[in-house]
């Protein structure tokens, strides 16, 4: 497949891994990046002598394009932009924060930048910032979000409309099916998080893959509403205790590392979108890229038939 977001990034499939913290490091990355698509190595958990390692071991395991995230959000180290442009990667996604503050300095720099938005305002504010592209992510996915929440059917064709970048998709991206739905409302590309924290290659403990395969549609938990950052994490006794309060702050995010990799789901959020109501196997993640460009296939040939004297798909019985 042949989109402006493959030809900017380099890449076989474009299905790009969203970069979660802790969890978007070499080996997850490095396995996207193999299968065809583009990993995402983080900088938000803010370790970056350990992320400089962590790029340096992805360079072992793919030849590939693999690229690098800056969560504004998080940023404590006043050179992020020189540390990410030393580390030799050349795209770059910036995410919960202001467009302006670091894209001329990345572009200068030489790196493609796409920025995460959640609304038409902050897609037209990052194009007049020079971004080469936008992540558009709607409300359903996992993660930080806008307090006013705006799913993906209604968010991404609106923005697709009024500007003219390359446009990923993020948000309930789970399969092939998925993936054409978005590139039917204009995405030249997707991205994934909850489906690629429930792989083979995913670092976390099995208890949280588990919980994303147990929940449901409706097991997502939307905390933050009147207050920011907002964000959607999947429903535990944990986080459903917090849902009614009117500022839960990052505090409990203070016991990520025992629930990512210790496995206890009571220490803090488990990040996850309602597409977890769609995911019920661990597969590896060539076989989440395969399926997924095999079911868009399958699916942009089905929706022949709607066509008035379109051929019959061939069967695939």
């Amino acid at each position: 497949m042949r989109t402006r977001v493959t030809e900017l990034l380099g890449v076989e499939h474009p299905i790009v891994q969203a970069p979660m913290g802790w969890i978007a490091r070499a080996r997850l990355a490095s396995a996207v990046s193999n299968a065809g698509g583009l990993g995402i190595v983080e900088t938000s958990s803010g370790e970056l002598d350990a992320i400089r390692d962590e790029i340096r071991l992805a360079r072992e395991l793919t030849d590939r394009p693999f690229g690098v995230n800056i969560a504004q959000l998080f940023v404590r180290d006043p050179g992020i932009v020189d540390f990410v442009a030393e580390q030799g990667v050349r795209f770059v996604t910036t995410s919960a924060g202001d467009p302006t503050r670091f894209t001329a300095r990345l572009k200068d720099a030489g790196l493609t930048v796409f920025h995460v938005v959640p609304t038409l305002r902050a897609a037209l504010k990052a194009v007049d910032a020079g971004v080469d592209g936008l992540v558009v992510e709607g409300a359903e996915g996992g993660g930080f979000k806008n307090p006013r929440d705006v799913s993906t059917m209604v968010l991404l064709p609106l923005v697709c409309s009024k500007i003219d970048v390359p446009v990923i998709a993020a948000g309930g991206i789970v399969d092939g099916p998925s993936m054409a739905a978005a590139f039917a409302l204009g995405a030249e590309g997707v991205q994934m998080g909850t489906r690629m924290v429930a792989t083979v290659e995913s670092p976390v403990h099995e208890n949280y893959k588990r919980l994303i395969l147990d929940s449901a549609e409706t097991d997502t938990v939307f905390l933050n509403r009147l207050s920011r950052p907002a964000f959607r994490v999947l429903r535990t006794p944990y986080s459903e205790a917090l849902e009614r309060e009117e500022e839960v702050g990052l505090g409990p995010l203070a016991g990520v590392m025992d629930l990512y990799f210790g496995g206890d789901l009571d220490a803090a959020f488990a990040f996850g979108g309602q597409v977890a109501g769609r995911i019920d196997s661990i597969p590896t993640v060539a076989e989440v890229v395969d399926s997924t460009m095999a079911g868009f296939d399958a699916t942009v040939r089905a929706l022949g038939r709607f066509v008035e004297g379109a051929e019959e798909p061939a069967s695939t019985a």
